[in-house]
């Protein structure tokens, strides 16, 4: 009976490790879906907005930009320009190597005011 006992003590441990494996695992996938959603940019995008264009008309073509990564991106660029407000997002078309290229838009006076691009690891 003690032996039984133990074995489903053991298989009750392991139903909950493994349905807590799985909610953290969904977790993380739809961390990655927000990312992707919210911080991925195409490069054409990128370079069919100019410096001078009205804010509003430049971020209907842009995906939020606000994610848990913003912090990581702002980190290893240069310094924002000083009044304006930035978003960041990472280049859709990197992949090959461990750095990434990071697009920062600042916007000043409702006008899109400078725009950078940038390499972080």
């Amino acid at each position: 009976m003690a032996q039984r006992k133990g074995c489903l003590i053991g298989f009750g441990v392991a139903l909950v490790l493994g349905v807590g494996a799985l909610v953290l695992l969904l977790f993380g996938v739809g961390k990655l879906k927000d990312v992707a959603d919210k911080a991925l940019l195409d490069p054409d995008v990128y370079r069919s907005v100019s410096v001078g264009d009205a804010e509003d008309s430049v971020r209907a073509k842009l995906p939020s930009g606000e994610t848990f990564i913003k912090g990581a991106l702002k980190e290893g660029g240069p310094a924002e320009p000083p009044g304006s407000v930035c978003s960041w997002y990472v280049s859709a078309a990197d992949g090959k190597d461990a750095a990434e290229t990071v697009f920062r838009l600042c916007y000043k006076d409702g006008k899109l005011a400078e725009k950078v691009e940038y390499r972080v690891k």
